[in-house]
């Protein structure tokens, strides 16, 4: 064998050997995290919309996913406007606090009051985590309605996602 095939082949080897033991070392340090998917999120607004539409409530409704990202919406027919942002941001507090939003007015009446100040964190009930198996991943939030009804019909929307 001459000297450069067999430097060929050599540095192949390392470089096959580096990036075999630099690929455990990657995945060791990655974990895998579920989500919500987009058909359990369209079950969950289904699901939500009925409850609404069964009170007679007029709200919107956002799926997030563990991240807080929108899945799936819904704005019912003459749902107020401002109920929009307000059910998106009530689902990504409680997807990224992982905890639903109604747990955070005892922060507040704590007089904790810098969490007001963190960008997109609305602490209104009606926000509520999808957890399936001890993980967080999505959540649901109304708005339209009174904060417990939203609270009301979000859980309903969370109870189809198993």
């Amino acid at each position: 064998m001459t000297a450069r095939p067999f430097r060929l082949l050599l540095v192949s080897a390392t470089l096959l050997g580096v990036s075999l033991a630099a690929g455990t070392r990657v995945a060791a340090q990655v974990r895998v995290m579920h989500a919500v998917t987009a058909d359990a999120a369209e079950r969950a607004i289904a699901a939500a919309a009925a409850e609404a539409r069964k009170q007679g409530w007029l709200v919107s409704i956002a799926v997030v996913d563990n991240g807080g990202e929108l899945v799936a919406f819904l704005r019912m027919d003459d749902a107020p406007p401002s109920s929009i942002d307000i059910s998106r941001g009530k689902a990504r507090t409680a997807a990224r606090l992982r905890r639903a939003t109604r747990l955070l007015d005892s922060t507040l009446t704590a007089g904790r009051l810098p969490i007001l100040g963190i960008d997109g964190i609305v602490p209104v009930e009606g926000g509520v985590p999808i957890i399936v198996n001890g993980e967080v991943v999505g959540a649901v939030g109304v708005s339209g309605a009174t904060s417990a009804q939203d609270a009301q019909v979000a859980r309903a929307g969370v109870a189809t996602v198993k």
